[in-house]
């Protein structure tokens, strides 16, 4: 197994043996990273033991790795039209990408690369013909800047379906700006320009009609202020759960799997912030697309130390109309939405607002 992974990594490093990259070679990266990936699931899947479980899930291919040979076939060949579906690749796999800085604090990195893909889009590629799988890397991305470069596409792009696809993309980016009226009704717009323009086009086997049928959907009834449809399920261990079993809590409502680039800072994040909480009216749950068994050994050996959903099938997902992960949402003692986003600082804050406010939970 490990020969195998070291094969993967290598033809990985060999596939830019030159400064001139071509289309071939950025896809024999995207292959070894999938193939990788794939083979990484497989193991965890077959692991029967906790022990062997979190070997396994600690074995994850290193993005990292996939994502520097990649730079290096395409950094400096941004002005060519054929770089913009590698570029797109990129701007999907770095986000959350973390490594220590010189003094020793976790940075971000990668944030120069994606600032100068967006930078060659906006100069060099905005009459392409082929920005869809930027626009919809775009569409998932944590940098505000990405909401421009969008709206820049939707208005200017020479094709209808880009300028659809693009508008579908800056209507997912202006949920991170609240539900402010004027900011409602641009998305509206916005979304009525995605179905009119590019319903039939798929999107990672998902027409933009049900995508954008989704974003109403959160928009009726997943926004700030409305009180969140309520889950029903199980746990790893097949025990019930439900969101409504926690009336008079705080809830702080976590969609992730292990699989994302940076599950562990999400765990990290996550067992700090129960712990924070520990003790108060304040519960964190989790929905957890992993297979059972493990999410079972995650929390065996106490590196899941909240209540989780076993969503396997993305049943409860998809009722949230889950599209990019990991997603935080943070309801009140009603069910009520206060705030929908990435899991970190915000989460805290509104969760330390609302307990500032909350009454003691009734025993």
């Amino acid at each position: 197994m490990q020969f195998l992974k070291r094969l993967i990594i290598l033809s990985c490093l060999l596939a830019f043996p030159h400064a001139t990259a071509t289309p071939a070679d950025a896809q024999r990266i995207q292959k070894s990273y999938q193939l990788a990936m794939e083979k990484w699931a497989l193991e965890t899947r077959i692991a029967a033991t906790p022990a062997e479980q979190t070997k396994a899930w600690s074995s994850r291919p290193d993005t990292v790795v996939f994502a520097k040979q990649m730079w290096a076939g395409i950094g400096q060949s941004l002005d060519q039209e054929w770089t913009l579906e590698p570029a797109a690749w990129f701007l999907q796999i770095t986000p959350g990408l973390i490594a220590n800085n010189d003094t020793g604090v976790p940075t971000a990195i990668f944030t120069k690369e994606n600032e100068a893909i967006r930078k060659a889009v906006e100069t060099r590629h905005l009459n392409s013909l082929k920005l869809i799988p930027v626009c919809v890397a775009l569409a998932s991305s944590s940098d505000p800047r990405s909401l421009g470069l969008l709206e820049k596409i939707q208005s200017g792009s020479p094709d209808s379906k880009t300028q659809g696809v693009a508008a579908l993309g800056a209507a997912m980016q202006l949920k991170t700006l609240g539900d402010e009226g004027e900011i409602m009704r641009k998305r509206l717009t916005l979304l009525r320009k995605a179905i009119i323009q590019s319903s039939d086009v798929e999107l990672g086997g998902v027409s933009v009609a049900k995508l954008s049928e989704d974003e109403l959907y959160i928009i009726r009834f997943l926004s700030k202020g409305r009180v969140a449809p309520d889950l029903v399920g199980e746990d790893s261990a097949m025990r019930p759960l439900s969101l409504s079993a926690n009336k008079g809590k705080i809830v702080i409502l976590l969609f992730w799997n292990s699989n994302l680039a940076d599950a562990r800072r999400v765990i990290e994040i996550t067992a700090a912030t129960e712990a924070k909480f520990k003790g108060r009216p304040l519960v964190v749950i989790g929905v957890n697309n992993d297979p059972a068994a493990k999410l079972r050994s995650l929390q065996a050996d106490n590196t899941v130390t909240w209540a989780n959903f076993s969503d396997p099938e993305n049943k409860l997902a998809k009722e949230y109309r889950v599209g990019s992960w990991p997603l935080a949402y943070v309801l009140d003692g009603e069910r009520k939405i206060h705030y929908a986003g990435a899991p970190g600082s915000f989460v805290e804050l509104t969760a330390e607002a609302l307990l500032a406010e909350a009454k003691p939970a009734a025993d």
